[in-house]
């Protein structure tokens, strides 16, 4: 009977950390979360997968320092929800940072999550998708957090060429949330609640005495226009996701696979003219 309440009281634990775990950094965050017109991490990656096909890892991963009071905060997951699942049947790998704990800042934890299904992906042969809401390095941890930023440069540089990498910019994205998107195939950004920048407006203004707002410094607009840094502009975060998978479904799994084909069909006997006309006799008009 013991052994049996001892079970009991285990499977209780486990319920309760779940529980734990899907609240994030807690409820009135996830308000204030969805009163910026910005989902969750976990609603990310629920439009994002197929339904019932995602299985996370490194659910009650927490961090290990100690230092500027992180001995009194902890957060299941450590701020980014990693694993795997199938969009339209075929596998990625996904991590989705979430802004309800830290910010989404990164911690040396944090980064070894993401490290974890970039080398899963690569060893399976299978895409990356990376849902950025980070405001950058987490302070408190100091050079251990940047290091944290290093292992992920390293690996997008292994990876490339290899798997398809894609990211979501989906909120206020600052230093190392940037420059590992940066140097990924293919950048998502949303309309107005996502930005990329290397400091923020407040730092610019005190080394250069310049006002300019989030917008124009990295907002989706300026990115999408004058850096060239991002490659899609998404009205909504729904739509972005919406792109990433349509974007996914022309690419192939990795470099040993050809992309998806579809059949043609020919439309009628103006198309077969069209095809069969020598390109010159097209160019001159006769």
């Amino acid at each position: 009977m013991s052994d049996l309440n001892s079970l009991n009281s285990k499977f209780e634990i486990l319920d309760r950390k779940n529980a734990e775990a899907l609240l994030g950094g807690g409820q009135a965050r996830i308000d204030a979360q969805h009163k910026k017109g910005k989902l969750t991490a976990r609603e990310r990656i629920d439009l994002l997968v197929d339904e019932g096909s995602f299985e996370e890892i490194g659910k009650f991963v927490m961090h290990r320092s100690k230092d500027f009071g992180l001995d009194k905060e902890y957060y299941l997951g450590d701020g980014v929800v990693t694993g795997y699942g199938t969009v339209n049947g075929r596998l990625v790998y996904v991590f989705s940072q979430d802004f309800t704990v830290f910010g989404g800042s990164l911690s040396e934890t944090h980064a070894e999550k993401i490290v974890k299904i970039m080398d899963l992906a690569m060893k399976n042969g299978a895409p990356v998708i990376g849902l950025n809401d980070s405001g950058g390095a987490r302070i408190q941890e100091g050079v251990v957090s940047l290091g944290g930023y290093a292992d992920i440069f390293y690996k997008n540089t292994l990876a490339s060429g290899v798997v398809p990498q894609l990211s979501g910019i989906m909120g206020p994205c600052a230093g190392g949330a940037v420059y590992s998107p940066a140097i990924t195939d293919f950048i998502l950004m949303v309309e107005d609640t996502s930005y990329m920048f290397v400091t923020g407006p407040n730092v610019v203004k005190t080394v250069t005495h310049e006002t300019v707002t989030s917008e124009e410094l990295g907002g989706a607009s300026t990115h999408s226009t004058k850096s060239g840094v991002t490659h899609f502009s998404c009205a909504n975060e729904v739509v972005c996701i919406q792109n990433i998978k349509q974007l996914l479904s022309y690419m192939p799994q990795n470099c040993e696979e050809l992309p998806p084909a579809l059949p043609y069909e020919s439309t009628g006997d103006e198309t077969r003219e069209v095809l069969n006309t020598p390109i010159s006799r097209m160019t001159s008009g006769r």
